[in-house]
């Protein structure tokens, strides 16, 4: 039986105890940094490119399993008008724009469209379309007049769509992108409605990596989309005549350069003088999806198809060098999967993960090689443990995966994947004598 004297000295203790806690005596099992920089090069010598730059990411994930140059900052031209395809959906979504809805051309926009050097449907300044048309040639056939169109009647002026351009940018983590156009064409080719304060010969430009992300966030929230990029051909109705659409994408099935073993069903092309041949591709098989992004590949004429070769070389690689693997849930990683917990009947929990997730692993890497390391959720965190009682299968962080021999970039700058972390077994609140004799052993 304690003395009275030991049950005041104990209890005394807990005021200790609760000081030490404040002092940050309990260290905490967290991840390492994520990094904030995306990744330039990555497997560059496995594959001969002859492009400026390219990436190949996970479309749901967003590993990056190649990349080149990809950092670089190149114009994009008409890959420009996936951020306009992004707006108009989430229009549409939004109930601001519906399908039907008919739409009457500004002198800018038809002036564009009726301009034969550049890719287009030529548009009447007395007729109305609808959106759904728009959408359907700014998709298939990369219409210059009717993306400028859409964004006018989204943004009210091409100024103001542009705006909404770039802040929709900032928003996906795409920090220096830079917009002048909805339609990918140099700033001074829209004459009237170029973006006031920016040169004549300013364009649209970003990173393959930037370009990657934006695809992927596009086809992430409008997977609807590829409904539309994945048809082969369409006509644009003007009234008294029809024009022939085309698509640029020529990988599409049974299109010049398509490939039964790649089932490529989108995304867009962009072209010009300065930037090359560009393309923004992706590829559902065998259950799922790559994203590939070639910058500045030859255009020596608009017949060239050296965009696609290099990026059949490209998913090719992909899938011949790397095996999407399953990785189960309930894994746990030893001593980097204990938290530490304030006030618990045990100062440390084990932990596990609760999903599983799908990683691409090189040849010759194992899913053994998968390790984690678990932060703890800093809102359940009382001082610096997590608060008791804790219950089994609670949630209580997140597990940061990486794998042992194989870098794992991810296209938003982060390193490694991120899991669900729960409790392997419950935990009690300690009482307070216990709380009390742990500050006088010194074991906080």
């Amino acid at each position: 039986m304690k003395t009275f004297s030991q049950l005041k000295k104990a209890v005394a203790g807990v005021a200790t105890g609760l000081a030490l806690f404040g002092a940050g005596v309990y260290v905490t099992s967290s991840a390492t940094q994520v990094s904030a920089n995306t990744t330039n090069n990555l497997k560059t010598g496995d594959v001969n490119l002859n492009v400026k730059s390219a990436i190949a990411i996970d479309a749901k994930t967003g590993q990056v399993l190649y990349a080149k140059n990809a950092n670089e900052k190149r114009e994009t031209a008409s890959m420009s008008k996936l951020m306009t395809l992004y707006l108009v959906l989430d229009a549409i979504d939004n109930k601001k724009l519906s399908w039907d809805q008919k739409i009457s051309p500004s002198a800018g926009a038809v002036k564009v469209s009726q301009n034969t050097n550049y890719s287009n449907v030529p548009l009447k300044a007395d007729h109305e379309y609808t959106v759904r048309d728009l959408y359907r040639a700014t998709v298939i056939y990369s219409a210059n007049g009717a993306a400028m169109a859409l964004a006018d009647q989204i943004g009210g002026t091409q100024q103001k769509f542009i705006d909404m351009m770039r802040a929709e940018a900032k928003k996906m983590g795409i920090k220096d992108a830079e917009f002048y156009t909805a339609n990918g064409l140099n700033n001074g080719d829209v004459e009237q409605d170029k973006y006031k304060g920016a040169p004549d010969s300013a364009t649209n430009k970003m990173s393959a990596n930037d370009v990657a992300l934006l695809s992927q966030k596009l086809i992430q929230d409008h997977p609807e989309v590829l409904k539309t990029t994945s048809i082969k051909e369409a006509k644009f109705d003007n009234g008294d005549t029809k024009t022939d659409m085309p698509n640029w994408n020529w990988m599409l099935k049974g299109l010049t350069k398509s490939y039964s073993a790649l089932p490529v069903d989108g995304l867009k092309t962009g072209t010009s003088d300065t930037a090359g041949a560009n393309f923004a591709a992706t590829v559902h098989k065998d259950g799922h999806r790559v994203i590939t992004v070639v910058m500045g590949a030859r255009h020596q004429n608009d017949q060239d198809t050296a965009r696609f070769e290099e990026t059949q070389k490209l998913m090719s690689y992909v899938y011949n060098n790397y095996t999407y693997t399953n990785v189960k849930s309930g894994l746990n990683f030893k001593k980097d999967s204990q938290l530490p917990v304030y006030h618990g009947k045990d100062l440390t929990i084990p932990t596990k993960t609760s999903k599983g997730t799908h990683i691409w692993l090189e040849k010759g890497v194992d899913v053994d090689s998968v390790t984690g390391k678990v932060s703890g959720n800093k809102k359940l965190y009382k001082k610096n443990g997590l608060e008791a009682p804790i219950k089994k299968g609670q949630k209580v962080g997140s597990y940061k995966l990486t794998v042992k021999g194989q870098e794992t970039p991810f296209v938003n700058g982060s390193n490694g994947f991120k899991t669900q972390a729960v409790a392997s077994q419950a935990d009690k609140k300690a009482n307070i004598f216990v709380i009390g004799w742990r500050a006088v052993k010194g074991l906080f």
